[in-house]
């Protein structure tokens, strides 16, 4: 018989003996990143504090919609957990609510899916102000689409003055309406904070500042970059999502001067959408910039993906249209397969498209330079022609001559005269 009490989630983000221990589980249908999606899941756990202690592993070719792995994993997966002594199952997908309160129930633990999983990882990273309304707008909304009929005893309450009044609000109907004033005051704030940037963007762009973000995959070498470049000696760290707000430093180039380069968040496959909406405060410096620096992980396997994933949340926030140009980073780790070394590659019109380098060495760096000091100064070039041509488009329009003035007879603005007469 299935319990109506839930298992008490386990506090994440503990280390050494006091960090869970959890059972990762997966489902595999056939997918050829599977493997590598596994792996990142673990090393997910591993950031969000818990202990990765075990994996189950699902073969099949649908999900089940009531356990998604079915009956039989779910017992096989409360054995493992057992033996274990694991505390925590996670989930390398998206489970529905209904999914998550019957394995809770089957298995007697707790259980998280991936998308919990990131937005516990972002709650506790976010630093700035910003950063941390983004996160808690993100995790009102999930715990918004969790609420199912999971207690019984929470169904439906009484309403009215006497014992047998009609029926009232359901406890779950409460806590929607609690949940949406929340995310209704979060957006609020969040909208504010928007303005804000939106004005401090516009200032930027009143003095003609190049603007260069970097984007990329989680763990890429982004922040690491994002110091080498700037000297900000921001937090970089080899784990997933070590950063989160967005960064903006000036970087001075001797052929063009001063530019400004934004770290943003770190990308990931399946990205929740939940944080792809809330966050877009944190990528709009994305959207408005000049130049995007889309750092790429030279020496994964799975560089392919992890680039296709980007461009896709790119495509998403609106910014796909922007220019951009690749940095093949961490070339010091494989260096039998970049015997070449730094280089600079270029398009079919000489224009930088791709920098090898490694940002921890600082190979390559001067190269990354002179490609940004090539593109700032080609879009000095394209807004000089810009703002000629709105002043010759101006300067058109105010000149422009009068239109002919129409004959007397045909042009009559008060057309009834014979008042006058009669008055005469």
């Amino acid at each position: 018989m299935l319990s109506n009490s839930a298992p008490k989630k386990p506090t994440l983000f503990k280390t050494g003996v006091d960090a869970p221990r959890a059972v990762l589980v997966g489902v595999d249908t056939g997918r050829e990143d599977f493997a590598d999606s596994m792996a990142e899941l673990s090393l997910l756990a591993d950031s969000a504090g818990s202990i990765p202690a075990a994996s189950v592993i699902a073969r099949k070719g649908r999900t089940d919609p009531a356990l998604y792995i079915g009956s039989g994993k779910a017992n096989e997966l409360k054995k493992v957990m057992e033996d274990q002594g694991a505390e925590l199952a996670i989930f390398n997908h998206s489970l529905s609510p209904t999914q998550q309160r019957n394995l809770e129930r089957q298995i007697g633990f707790h259980v998280m899916d991936r998308t919990g999983l990131i937005l516990d990882i972002f709650s506790q990273r976010a630093q700035s102000h910003i950063g941390k309304t983004q996160v808690q707008l993100a995790q009102v909304r999930y715990q918004m689409s969790r609420l199912v009929r999971a207690w019984s005893h929470l169904e439906r309450q009484k309403g009215g003055i006497g014992l047998r009044g009609g029926p009232g609000e359901t406890q779950m109907e409460l806590d929607r309406r609690i949940l949406a004033t929340k995310a209704k005051r979060l957006e609020n704030e969040l909208e504010k904070l928007q303005r804000q940037q939106r004005t401090q963007r516009r200032a930027r762009s009143r003095k003609d500042v190049f603007s260069v973000s970097l984007v990329g995959y989680t763990n890429a070498g982004k922040s690491t970059l994002f110091n080498a470049l700037t000297k900000a000696g921001a937090y970089a760290a080899d784990q997933l999502f070590a950063t989160l707000d967005t960064t903006s430093r000036r970087v001075h180039l001797e052929e063009v001067g001063s530019i400004v380069v934004s770290d943003t968040v770190g990308f990931i496959r399946e990205l929740p959408h939940q944080l792809v909406e809330a966050f877009r405060a944190t990528l709009d410096e994305t959207i408005h910039a000049d130049l995007i620096l889309h750092v790429i992980d030279a020496c994964s396997p799975v560089s392919r993906e992890q680039k296709a994933e980007v461009e896709a949340v790119l495509r998403e926030i609106g910014a796909n249209d922007i220019p951009r140009i690749e940095v093949m980073n961490k070339i010091d780790q494989m260096p039998q397969t970049f015997t070449r070394g730094a280089s600079l590659e270029r398009d079919s019109e000489g224009i930088p498209s791709q920098v090898f380098l490694s940002a921890k060495t600082g190979q390559g760096l001067d190269l990354l330079r002179l490609a940004l000091a090539e593109c700032s100064q080609m879009t000095d070039r394209m807004r000089v022609e810009h703002n000629r041509a709105k002043k010759q488009m101006a300067s058109d329009e105010f000149l422009a001559p009068l239109p002919e003035r129409p004959e007397s007879s045909e042009f009559n603005p008060i057309p009834n005269r014979k008042y006058l007469a009669n008055d005469a």
